[in-house]
């Protein structure tokens, strides 16, 4: 975990902060950010986290003189942004980024927003398997019919049952933080082996009291990138699945029919906050539909957006939200707060924190 102190630091003459937000970035941020580098020109532009285009609603003048960019979609060519050396991203992720020939430039580094999502998606996913655990829906739907009447169906709580989180990143830890609160036991996955304890820290962003810094939560932790592998954490008498991985070619279609055979054992309810082409649609359609699985949250599908009268929809025993786990009115702050520590290694020729591996794509 790391900390957001405003310590002056060397003033970062010459440089040109571009910030592409919707809704404009915080004051009281900016002020942070100005106050630690008096030398940092800084500039603020509206733009939408989806709008790809560099070109509308930024003047060419913006462009030309920006080393430092926040964006969410947004990103200029080389010979629009000439200097630009640093690119702070609004996602977790870098996927929707990998392709544009920004990204592939050597000398510019991307760092992603991972850590700002925890709270909010943790609760995500809480609040998702507890409400079909708990018969929420079909309460919701007798409210709405002025009916005073149980469901016939046992109602399951969580103390002693077990998570396992596939991608043990900053979501996953604070999955694993409020899960433990819970009475849960939790078993992690991650591609690398993590079997020394200064292999397990975070030394990701996360906000003050989240998260799981020493990776001290997991009661067993699995990893490798072979199937036996995988099925092996899938075996493990999971009650929750928890989806938390980045979506790279090695990713696409992890999940499908002869995984959801394998956590037939238990019934176990998967929650996907990731990306949707993780998990196959088709044969998680089937999965619920037979009863392979006991339900599922998506907030993110495979296509996404979902079209209307598209067979997920009516699936039983599933929730799905559109891709809105994420949000939160602390998001851009802690976006800020991400791009602040950063400015601080930046001026003094450090690592930046979050920095994407081109390599892997995450």
């Amino acid at each position: 975990m790391v900390l957001v102190q405003v310590v002056p630091h060397k003033p970062l003459q010459g440089h040109k902060l571009l910030v592409l937000v919707p809704g404009g970035p915080p004051p009281s941020s900016l002020d942070r950010i100005r106050r630690a580098f008096p030398g940092l020109e800084v500039v603020c532009r509206e733009k939408a986290w989806a709008d790809a285009d560099a070109a509308a609603g930024v003047p060419d003048d913006d462009w030309k003189d920006t080393t430092i960019l926040v964006t969410g979609s947004a990103l200029p060519t080389r010979d629009v942004a000439p200097k630009l050396q640093y690119v702070q991203l609004m996602s977790a992720g870098a996927n929707h980024v990998l392709d544009h020939p920004m990204f592939k430039e050597p000398d510019v580094a991307f760092c992603t927003a991972n850590g700002v999502h925890g709270p909010q998606i943790s609760e995500w996913v809480i609040a998702t398997f507890l409400a079909l655990q708990h018969h929420i829906p079909q309460y919701l739907d007798q409210q709405k019919q002025g009916l005073w009447k149980r469901v016939d169906q046992p109602v399951v709580d969580s103390v002693k049952k077990r998570v396992g989180i596939l991608g043990y990143g900053s979501i996953g830890r604070q999955v694993a933080r409020v899960c433990t609160a819970m009475g849960m036991d939790v078993h992690a996955y991650t591609l690398h082996a993590r079997s020394t304890p200064d292999s397990r820290r975070d030394r990701s962003y996360a906000p003050p009291g989240t998260g799981d810094v020493e990776g001290s939560f997991p009661s067993k932790w699995f990893s490798g990138s072979s199937t036996a592998e995988m099925h092996e954490f899938l075996g493990s008498d999971l009650d929750l699945l928890v989806v938390s991985l980045p979506l790279t070619p090695k990713t696409q279609g992890l999940l499908s029919k002869p995984e959801f055979e394998v956590l037939s054992k238990k019934r176990t309810f998967i929650s996907n906050i990731s990306r949707g082409p993780i998990v196959n649609t088709e044969d998680l359609i089937e999965a619920l539909e037979n009863d392979v699985i006991q339900g599922a949250a998506l907030d993110v599908t495979d296509p996404e957006p979902l079209p209307e009268g598209h067979k997920l929809w009516n699936t039983k025993n599933l929730i799905i939200t559109p891709h809105t786990s994420g949000l939160s009115t602390a998001y851009l702050e802690r976006v800020l707060d991400i791009l602040l520590l950063n400015l601080h290694q930046f001026s003094e020729g450090k690592e930046l924190i979050n920095k994407v591996n081109k390599k892997e794509g995450y």
